[in-house]
C-alpha cells in the first residue's frame, strides 16, 4: 500500500514544528495510533508503518475514537487525516522523515534489528525516538552504526492526553539530539523531562510498579477488593499527587518545619512499614484470582465506555491543573 503521493503539506504548521516535519510512526498499536492522532492534530504530516494487513482500517478507526478527546483539548480535528499516509513498506515510510516515533514490541532483539533497518533509510539528523516503556536506548542502539540521534521518548498512555514524556538518552546519544527532543515534545504541548541516568523502567513506570505491587498484595491478602482499592487511590493519594507530587505533599505534611520535620517525626514509622510491604508473584494462581476480581468489577462494562470515562476524568484534572498556571 503506497499513498506517498498525497498532498500533505500544511502551510499553517506552527514554526516551532516545521523542522520536525514529517513524522514517521512505526507500530500501529494503542500507543502508535494515539501518537499519530496527536501529531496530526498539531499539523504534522504523519506516515504510519506496520506490517498488519488491516493497517488502514485500524488506524482510521483508532483516530476516529480519539477525535472527541482532541476536541476537548482544544485541538483542531477538521480534515485530520488529510496529512495521514499509510505505508506498509518501511523504506518508503521513512523517506525524508525528520522524526521517527517507534512503538514496536518490547523485545530487545526485535528493536535492535528494527533500528538497524531504520538507520539505512534516514539521514544522520533524523531524530529516532522509541516509546519503549523500559528498555534502555543504549541497549536498543547497541548494533547501530550511528546511535547519536537515537533515544527514548517514553509517553504515559494515552500519549494524546497525558502530558508526560520521559526523555532518556543512551550512552551514545548526542546532547544536540536531547535538546531537539525537548524542543519537539514541547512544541507538541507535552511535558518532557530528561532523566539524568538510564535505568530499566525509567521513573513513572517504576513508581507505578511499586504501588501496583503493594496493591496486588493487599488484594491477595483479602484486605480490600480491586474496586475498593481503586477508589482509595483516586480518593486520596491520586488526588493529592496530581496536585503536588509525593515530595511536595510530605514537605507540606511537615508543617512549618517542612520536609526535614516530616522525616524526623513520620519518617521512622514509614521506614518500618517498608519492611512489611508485600512481594507477590504473578504466578498462575495470582493471575487467575486477580482476573476473576477484575472481570467481576469491570467485565460488564465495555472497553470503549471505560476508556471514555477515564479520558473524561483525566480531562477534568488536566483542565483544573492548567487553570492554576
Amino acid at each position: 500500500m503506497n499513498t506517498m503521493n498525497k498532498q500533505t503539506n500544511n502551510p499553517l504548521l506552527p514554526e516551532d514544528l516545521r523542522r520536525f516535519n514529517p513524522v514517521t510512526v512505526i507500530g500501529a498499536g494503542v500507543i502508535g495510533i494515539s501518537w499519530t492522532a496527536l501529531f496530526l492534530a498539531k499539523g504534522l504530516e504523519v506516515r504510519v508503518n506496520d506490517v498488519r494487513p488491516d493497517l488502514e482500517e485500524v488506524v482510521h478507526e483508532g483516530i476516529k475514537q480519539i477525535i472527541p478527546t482532541l476536541r476537548e483539548l482544544g485541538l483542531p480535528t477538521e480534515g485530520l487525516t488529510n496529512r495521514l499516509v499509510i505505508e506498509q513498506n518501511l523504506e518508503r515510510a521513512l523517506d525524508g522523515a525528520a522524526v521517527v516515533q517507534e512503538n514496536g514490541p518490547e523485545r530487545i532483539g526485535f528493536k535492535q534489528e528494527l533500528y538497524n533497518q531504520i538507520e539505512q533509510f534516514v539521514n544522520r539528523e533524523t531524530l529516532l525516538f522509541s516509546s519503549s516503556s523500559g528498555l534502555k536506548a543504549s541497549d536498543i542502539s547497541e548494533q547501530m552504526e550511528d546511535p547519536e540521534h537515537m533515544l527514548i521518548g517514553h509517553p504515559f498512555n494515552p500519549p494524546h492526553l497525558v502530558p508526560l514524556v520521559e526523555i532518556v538518552p543512551g550512552k551514545n546519544t548526542s546532547s544536540s539530539a536531547v535538546e531537539k527532543a525537548v524542543a519537539f515534545y514541547e512544541a507538541l504541548g507535552k511535558h518532557p523531562l530528561v532523566l539524568k541516568k538510564e535505568i530499566p523502567g525509567f521513573v513513572a513506570n517504576r513508581l507505578q510498579s511499586a504501588l501496583f505491587r503493594e496493591a496486588i498484595h493487599l488484594v491477595l491478602e483479602g484486605v480490600v477488593s480491586i474496586k475498593d482499592l481503586d477508589e482509595i487511590v483516586t480518593s486520596s493519594i491520586g488526588l493529592r499527587w496530581a496536585a503536588g507530587g509525593p515530595f511536595l505533599t510530605f514537605h507540606l505534611g511537615g508543617g512549618k518545619g517542612g520536609f526535614p520535620a516530616f522525616l524526623k517525626h513520620l519518617g521512622p514509622g514509614m521506614e518500618a512499614l517498608w519492611d512489611n510491604l508485600g512481594s507477590p508473584r504473578l504466578d498462575e494462581t495470582t493471575i487467575q484470582s486477580l482476573s476473576e476480581q477484575a472481570n467481576s468489577s469491570f467485565g460488564n462494562i465495555s472497553e470503549k465506555q471505560l476508556e471514555e470515562e477515564r479520558d473524561r476524568r483525566q480531562l477534568y484534572v488536566l483542565h483544573a491543573l492548567n487553570e492554576k498556571k
